[in-house]
């Protein structure tokens, strides 16, 4: 079963917790919304430590490199069954400059047209309650179990 690693950004605003989450690129997304959204994450290969490839995966995602004290989350499994693993990070990230990169996809399915494809088409901070509307239901856990931690 496939498996992916990947980090939840967030930051505090006037006694408000806000989430920076991806929206995937590509004609499949494009008009996905709510339930669509995600933590920057990847698939993590054999042998790889999961956090190193959730570093990877971020640069990968934003352009950006990030550090810090992070906070292990619990795995969620998604409705595909893939396992995520996530780290919560506090840090601002200005979304301006970001960028993705990209990767070849054949669409029309079968069609044998090849595009290119951005692996992240948008970038936002959420306060609290829309991110919990936004990303993929699974991954709502990341964001309740964050916030059960720093509530303590």
């Amino acid at each position: 079963m496939k498996t992916s690693a990947g980090i939840l950004l967030f930051k505090k605003e006037k006694n408000s917790l806000y989430y920076f989450l991806v929206h995937p690129g590509g004609p499949f997304w494009k008009n996905k919304d709510l339930g669509a959204w995600s933590i920057p994450k990847g698939e993590i290969l054999a042998d790889e430590n999961p956090l190193q490839r959730a570093l990877i995966e971020f640069e990968e995602e934003t352009g950006k490199t990030i550090d810090g004290k992070f906070i292990e989350l619990s795995p969620i499994k998604q409705k595909g069954g893939k396992t995520v693993y996530a780290w919560a990070l506090e840090s601002d990230l200005d979304t301006a400059d970001l960028y993705s990169n990209t990767f070849p996809l054949e669409w029309p399915p079968r069609s044998g047209k090849i595009m290119e494809v951005p692996e992240v088409d948008q970038w936002q901070w959420f306060p609290s309650e829309e991110a919990q509307q936004r990303i993929n239901t699974a991954q709502k856990n990341f964001i309740t179990e964050l916030e059960n931690i720093i509530n303590q």
